[in-house]
């Protein structure tokens, strides 16, 4: 949090004037506040536009001592030059927040209990259609264009020739439909359980893994989580990959200059112990500018 409006800056230094171009930032209440006075403040403007969407967190997920530290998270007053009003986002009943949704994916949030307000993110893509049988629609004399889009759809089309081409099932046209990629994001948590019907099956799931198993209670007191804590979860939702991150500074990055029981690996380690034999979640432990690829599965679209 406290790098974001450094963040922002750069990102300004590195592009071209785009004031028609709006960056939508989601985040709890006073994100808008602390963004806009870090800006304001420094007297930075940003070659683009900007807006910061807030979400109202439920009354569960504030400790019990919140009231005693009066916090002014209002962010009522002028705004900054490059921003924009954003929307301040209440959770529906399911205890998620809806934050976008288009053809491609959906953006939800949900809650996760630490010492402060938590959410996680879950971004789901869109299934998508299966390649179209060219040489079955060929052999039914169908002309490549505009038809086979409408084909794709489940439209009926009709032919030149006065021929109605109509498909009852997609498979009769389509191959197998590409299933959408699910990865959810946790933020701080000691129990993410409230999320377990968000992120359910999820190709990748990335929860925080603070400290090693035998410091659970310290990890607890503080509002984290152990690698044991992750993999049971990761486990029970059907997570085909768990990531592991947000480390104590007291695990260093694996390397040779450091003995195994003072890196990540001792956390990586644990995590797949605490798996049951049966588990196919693969772990893995992340590492700055690491990269990972989700590959797409499908199934027969008669089965949809």
């Amino acid at each position: 949090m406290f790098g974001l409006p450094g963040f922002l800056c750069t990102i300004g230094n590195a592009v071209q004037e785009r004031p028609e171009f709006v960056l939508e930032l989601y985040g709890p209440q006073g994100l808008r506040k602390f963004v806009r006075q870090s800006l304001s403040l420094s007297r930075s403007l940003l070659p683009y536009g900007y807006v910061v969407h807030e979400l109202v967190p439920l009354s569960e997920q504030y400790p019990a001592n919140w009231g005693e530290w009066n916090v002014d998270h209002d962010s009522k007053g002028p705004l900054h030059p490059q921003e924009k009003q954003g929307r301040d986002i209440v959770a529906g009943d399911d205890s998620s927040w809806d934050l976008l949704c288009d053809d491609g994916l959906c953006v939800k949030a949900g809650l996760l209990h630490h010492t402060i307000p938590s959410f996680g993110f879950v971004v789901t893509e869109a299934n998508q259609n299966g390649r179209l049988d060219v040489g079955k629609l060929q052999e039914l004399g169908v002309p490549s264009g505009a038809l086979y889009g409408k084909l794709k759809k489940g439209e009926t089309v009709t032919l030149e020739c006065g021929t109605i081409v109509s498909f009852t099932k997609p498979s009769q046209v389509l191959g197998p439909t590409k299933l959408g990629r699910k990865a959810s994001i946790l933020g701080d948590t000691r129990d993410p359980w409230s999320m377990a019907h968000l992120v359910k099956d999820s190709d990748v799931l990335l929860h925080e893994a603070t400290m090693q198993n035998s410091l659970h209670d310290k990890a607890i007191e503080f509002g984290h989580s152990t690698p044991a804590m992750a993999a049971k979860f990761a486990d029970r939702v059907g997570a085909k990959r768990l990531v592991l991150f947000h480390y104590s500074q007291r695990y260093k990055p694996v390397s040779k200059e450091a003995v195994e029981s003072e890196t990540t690996e001792i956390l990586l380690k644990e995590a797949k112990d605490a798996l049951p034999p049966t588990s196919a979640c693969e772990v893995i432990a992340a590492e700055d500018l690491m990269e990972l690829s989700i590959t797409r599965s499908a199934r027969d679209t008669d089965s949809s």
